[in-house]
């Protein structure tokens, strides 16, 4: 069991990691531009904040260590972006739809795996904390 639940550790935390990274530095731009279409203001800037939210989330996974810490950074993260980003009531067009319900259904499960993450006991195996 500790083998999977470290699979699935490095997994999740990679999928962090890659977010944060494409907030940063792949593509912040992009995500700016679809951000400000959505209203977002300041949305470089927002961009940049997410992506550091993804990072903190992302790095205590990986590692095993401050995980209420990370876990509040991808809430943080995840509630606003869930509402405001993927508001699919609001889209008029039936596949932008889909597509915006997908997101939003997508990010509450992530919510949700991401606050199983607290009901691990730590330290966890094969982690910084351990």
């Amino acid at each position: 069991m500790e083998v999977l639940v470290f699979v699935g550790r490095m997994l999740f935390g990679l999928y962090w990691l890659y977010n944060g990274l494409n907030h940063l530095v792949i593509a912040p731009k992009a995500l700016a531009q679809y951000a400000a279409m959505k209203k977002v203001p300041a949305p470089l800037g927002m961009v940049v904040l997410s992506g550091l939210l993804l990072l903190i989330g992302a790095i205590t996974i990986l590692l095993g260590i401050a995980i209420p810490v990370g876990v509040a950074a991808l809430i943080v993260f995840l509630v606003p972006v869930t509402f405001w980003m993927h508001d699919f009531w609001n889209v008029q067009d039936p596949m932008q739809r889909m597509v915006e319900m997908v997101q939003f259904t997508k990010n509450l499960a992530l919510i949700g795996a991401t606050l199983l993450l607290l009901g691990i006991p730590e330290p966890w195996h094969w982690s910084l904390a351990e």
